[in-house]
């Protein structure tokens, strides 16, 4: 009997340490430039395109993108370079000149900002 019950503790601790493992959700929030509700759309969604990121919401008068993402499938920079892609600057990954002239008028910020290095 004693053996039996080793043997499912020993189990027992082998399947949460597993399921620990799988778990590789991280929570992270960066600024992101964008003025309106357009903005918010065009930058959650190309952080929500990209595989591994699982929750994104950026907030109007923040500028703060809060993400949880799995870490084992996608790294921090390359969900900067997406939200770049689309037009919107971090201060890790600078817009193209041609990604930004593709926004709307209206969602055209002011790239000089000293804050972000441009």
């Amino acid at each position: 009997m004693k053996k039996l019950l080793l043997f499912i503790g020993i189990l027992c601790i082998g399947i949460s340490s597993e399921a620990q493992e799988k778990n590789k959700n991280a929570k992270i929030t960066f600024e992101v430039n964008g003025i309106c509700e357009m903005c918010k759309e065009r930058i959650e969604l190309a952080a929500l395109k990209t595989k591994g990121v699982k929750f994104a919401n950026w907030t109007i008068e923040t500028h703060e993108l809060s993400l949880i993402f799995d870490e084992r499938k996608i790294d921090e920079l390359t969900i900067h370079n997406n939200i770049a892609a689309v037009g919107h600057d971090t201060k890790k990954v600078t817009a193209t000149d041609e990604a930004y002239n593709n926004l709307h008028d209206c969602c055209k910020y002011d790239r000089v900002n000293p804050e972000f290095g441009h």
